[in-house]
């Protein structure tokens, strides 16, 4: 069983309060937890992101959760990446930029021609991956303050 191809891998609109999404965003928050204050995390809580209507996907190969993502729509204005998140032993396997792919046609699908997101100054691979896919560095936005342990990033949707 080739448990590291994205071919393998599925993709599934899911409710984040399952116990497979809340455990893949519980292990992004104790990555986090030592390297950010309070004040400068800005993910979603399970509650907001159910309260906010952010359309949430989980990633699968072989049944086992492996990554999720989200987006925030803001109208037709653009769509907000939230809660990315990969495994460790899974990254650089092409995984994140398949949920990244998704969350782009996603919003596409619903009308939406930019995708936008923070990111915090230490995830260094999150960072190669945006700027790899090509999102350009922004100046903060929506209720974003210029926080110097957060990068902003955007892209238009094709």
């Amino acid at each position: 069983m080739d448990i590291d191809r994205p071919t393998a891998a599925i993709i599934t609109l899911e409710r984040p309060d399952t116990a497979d999404a809340m455990r893949l965003i519980t292990e992004l928050e104790a990555q986090l937890d030592p390297l950010y204050p309070r004040e400068s995390r800005h993910g979603l809580s399970v509650e907001q992101l159910l309260a906010q209507d952010v359309a949430f996907f989980l990633l699968r190969a072989h049944g086992e959760p492996i990554g999720c993502g989200g987006v925030k729509l803001f109208g037709g204005d653009y769509g907000e990446v939230k809660r990315m998140y990969v495994r460790p032993h899974y990254r650089g396997s092409g995984f994140a930029k398949m949920i990244l792919d998704h969350l782009a046609g996603y919003a596409r699908t619903e009308g939406v021609g930019l995708l936008r997101l923070e990111t915090g100054i230490h995830q260094h691979e999150a960072i190669g991956l945006y700027e790899w896919a090509g999102f350009t560095r922004i100046p903060p936005f929506g209720d974003y303050w210029d926080d110097p342990l957060s990068l902003f990033y955007e892209k238009p949707l094709e």
